[in-house]
């Protein structure tokens, strides 16, 4: 009922799953530091002032609050998914009201990734997908793990031969062809 649905109920039958990651880890940072000043703030008031059942009370829900919160973005971020498959890209995203974004490879005509210094030290990027005329459903994904592998193997399913790229060659190397290893920290490439 709440649960989300899983990515494989959205294939056709005839699509094969190259690529299902979620979002970098880095993502959360905002969250974790705007929790973390918030409990932080909370902590000094109930310590310099003084002890009073109103601010006790206030304290704590709002505390209840900010955690509550960071526990729904948690949850959110651990599980929305991003798919290519060998005939799309998609974004699958929500616990109650469940999104599915898509674009078909068919329509992509650019292929852009950015990084960031913090990217650049922590292993993310922006994918930026262009597609010919209209707008879709699914341009840009932020905080994508291991873009240039990513933007690579993306780029070999849309323009290039297939097997003929770095990308290929260190995806495999590093065992991520097999479609049994875990989805963090990395990439999950191969099979349905």
């Amino acid at each position: 009922m709440l649960a989300p649905r899983e990515i494989q109920e959205y294939l056709l039958p005839t699509e094969r799953r190259v690529i299902r990651v979620r979002q970098h880890w880095a993502i959360m940072w905002k969250h974790v530091t705007q929790t973390a000043l918030v409990l932080l703030v909370l902590v000094l008031i109930e310590r310099y002032l003084p002890d009073n059942p109103l601010i006790d009370n206030l304290t704590f829900y709002v505390a209840l609050v900010a955690v509550l919160r960071f526990t729904v973005i948690t949850i959110l971020w651990w599980i929305e998914r991003i798919v290519i498959t060998d005939k799309r890209v998609m974004l699958a995203q929500g616990l109650v009201v469940h999104k599915v974004a898509m674009m078909p490879l068919a329509k992509v005509t650019d292929i852009t990734f950015r990084r960031s210094l913090g990217g650049r030290l922590l292993g993310y990027g922006t994918l930026i997908v262009e597609s010919a005329g209209q707008d879709q459903g699914l341009d840009r994904i932020d905080y994508m793990p291991h873009p240039e592998e990513v933007y690579e193997a993306l780029s070999e399913l849309i323009f290039g031969e297939k097997g003929r790229t770095r990308s290929t060659a260190e995806l495999a190397r590093r065992g991520r062809m097999l479609t049994s290893l875990p989805l963090i920290p990395g990439i999950r490439r191969g099979g349905r």
